[in-house]
């Protein structure tokens, strides 16, 4: 059984409060990226393989190949989401060879290695024919905040730490092109945390449904920005030209360092995937049907 295995970018992102076990409550917009990367329509090379086989033996054997991921093999997300499989949920005497071929860039802020980990739980509990999607959705916020969305991938309305989910599909933006530009700057949690001011959410992100593209830029804030921007110029420089080349909505996507821009003509979404491309600043660029 062969994923593919896709992203996700945040359409505002608030930090409304820190919760007494460290971590902070938010409000955000979940969208999935790159479900179409690979197809004769958009044939860029973008997302995940994932590929899970049944085996004769219990239990699982993990490889990874392509992008090489910087962590021990048992701190791999898939790693730890196979482990969490077979301790807890999978049935006696099943067993799964899973091989990983990476492609998603880290520190990006697109959730690659959560999305790894939720496809995981989905595409193991599909061979073994066991769990319901609410059922992995529990299992996988033991992984990531950002897990739980992966399972269902469609838009959501998140609020808690992002566990808490609600169906989005006033949020639609097929036929729309994205332009994700992944500077080389690499930005850790703490560092994106450090500068956050918590406060409640001035906006509800949900009023988005049914509005107009352009709108977004005055509802949909993500308060990451206003903690990194000042660190890193280079992102807000991008931000800027995304809307100078036409994009009807920019942003930063999770705590970065990706920043996207959302289009309506996909020339212009072309366009300027080009322009950043012979850039010496930026690592990656991808230009993706939404």
């Amino acid at each position: 059984m062969i994923w593919f295995v896709n992203a996700k970018i945040n359409i505002g992102l608030r930090v409304t409060g820190k919760r007494p076990d460290g971590y902070h409550n938010l409000e955000t917009l979940f969208y999935p990226v790159g479900i179409y990367a690979g197809t004769a329509e958009n044939t860029e090379r973008f997302g995940d393989i994932l590929e899970i086989t049944p085996e004769a033996e219990p239990g699982f054997r993990f490889e990874t190949r392509g992008r090489v991921v910087d962590c021990p093999v048992d701190k791999n997300l898939v790693y730890k989401a196979a482990k969490l499989y077979f301790d807890e949920m999978a049935s006696p005497g099943f067993g799964a060879r899973i091989v990983l071929e990476k492609h998603l860039p880290d520190g990006a802020g697109l959730g690659g290695g959560s999305a790894d980990a939720a496809f995981t739980l989905k595409g193991l509990s599909a061979l073994d024919a066991l769990a319901d999607d609410a059922t992995l959705a529990r299992q996988a916020l033991r992984l990531g905040a950002d897990c739980p969305f992966f399972i269902y991938n469609c838009p959501m309305y998140a609020e808690g730490i992002g566990e808490l989910l609600e169906p989005e599909p006033g949020v639609d933006l097929s036929g729309c092109w994205i332009t994700i530009i992944k500077p080389r700057i690499y930005i850790s949690t703490k560092e994106a945390f450090a500068g956050i001011h918590c406060r409640p959410s001035e906006t509800d992100l949900r009023e988005l449904a049914g509005r107009p593209l352009g709108d977004y830029r005055f509802v949909a804030v993500n308060d990451f920005e206003a903690s990194v921007f000042p660190a890193h110029p280079e992102l807000p420089a991008i931000k800027r030209r995304l809307y100078d080349m036409g994009a009807k909505y920019a942003s930063m996507s999770g705590s970065g360092s990706s920043i996207y821009g959302i289009f309506t003509d996909r020339e212009l979404a072309a366009t300027a995937r080009h322009e950043f491309m012979n850039d010496g600043t930026i690592e990656a660029s991808y230009l993706l049907k939404m």
